[in-house]
């Protein structure tokens, strides 16, 4: 998969809410949600992303973030990636650390999210075509989940919804 453009060390801070939503915006609008899921625009940032990082997000949009992110990443999103993960040399160990906030996935319909640490709660809630890997939740995962794939590598909080074994990959570490 080409990329139709790429940009570099970009700077994400607390105050930089709905990073992407624009874009994926204009995409929808212009070539419908998954109108450049086989040419991506691709965008690298680090630091402390706001709330709610690749909202909406559309096929073609893919952002990684080297960092961590606060409630609401990927919310509603339709394609494309989102990765996050921790700076090199980080004294913490990833998956005994949140890298994203609560309520992270709510309402996904697609798309991909890969958080090298863990999530806070509430995560993946109504997901319905998301696929996303994950270090260790907090609770109330999963709730009306109908679709997507959630694979949990550590830990998760209480109260995980499990009706639906296909959809969800528990690894505890």
């Amino acid at each position: 998969m080409k990329s139709r453009a790429r940009r570099s060390g970009l700077i994400s801070a607390t105050t930089d809410r709905s990073v992407g939503a624009s874009l994926s915006g204009y995409i929808a609008q212009t070539h419908g949600d998954q109108g450049l899921a086989g040419d991506p625009i691709v965008a690298h940032f680090s630091g402390t992303a706001g709330q709610s990082f690749g909202v909406w997000n559309a096929g073609g949009v893919e952002l990684h973030l080297t960092g961590d992110a606060n409630d609401y990443v990927g919310k509603g999103m339709a394609g494309g990636l989102l990765a996050i993960r921790p700076p090199v040399g980080s004294a913490f160990r990833s998956h005994e650390a949140s890298i994203i906030g609560n309520t992270c996935l709510y309402g996904a319909t697609g798309g991909r999210l890969y958080a090298a640490g863990r999530a806070g709660e509430r995560f993946a809630v109504r997901n319905s075509g998301a696929i996303t890997v994950v270090e260790g939740i907090g609770d109330n995962g999963c709730e009306y989940m109908t679709g997507g794939i959630v694979c949990v590598l550590g830990k998760t909080g209480r109260q995980l919804w499990r009706r639906d074994d296909r959809r969800l990959c528990l690894c505890p570490g």
